[in-house]
């Protein structure tokens, strides 16, 4: 296998492109009616098309279980929960966190909600740390990752 493309079946199709537009900030690669992909490599597909390749009724169909999530890094990640801040519609699924590595992560539901893990890069962490004052060595011990590893975020 060369590379993965998560596929995910939604209720609106139109309806999902605009959150993924405007809240996520991602792009139509390719419109194929109904299955387009974004840009990450993620792609929307109708519940419908979707049921009828897998030989169901869209109603055996169940999004939302909370099993898994789609994740996605956000370059920027203050910036991101900016533009998060302007869709109060959006439900999260719990506040923002940090992981024991110092990561912050948004998981949030899309509209049909499947869970969005948005994190911010591990190199931007490293980066955040070492600008207050963490040494590289620090900086790995922080969170938990070889010296080396940290020097090539560094660059």
């Amino acid at each position: 296998m060369t590379q993965t493309r998560p596929r995910l079946a939604v209720r609106d199709l139109r309806r999902s492109l605009a959150f993924y537009r405007e809240v996520l900030g991602l792009e139509i690669v390719r419109d194929g009616g109904a299955l387009v992909e974004l840009t990450g490599g993620l792609a929307l597909q109708t519940r419908d098309s979707w049921a009828g390749l897998l030989g169901r009724a869209p109603a055996e169909l169940s999004p939302g279980g909370g099993c898994g999530a789609v994740s996605l890094e956000a370059e920027d990640f203050d910036a991101f929960l900016t533009a998060l801040a302007r869709h109060p519609e959006v439900e999260l699924v719990h506040p923002v966190r940090e992981s024991r590595r110092g990561q912050r992560v948004a998981r949030l539901y899309d509209p049909d909600r499947h869970i969005l893990e948005v994190e911010e890069p591990l190199a931007k962490v490293a980066r955040r740390f070492f600008d207050s004052g963490l040494n590289t060595e620090g900086v790995a011990r922080r969170m938990d990752v070889p010296v080396e590893t940290v020097q090539r975020w560094l660059k």
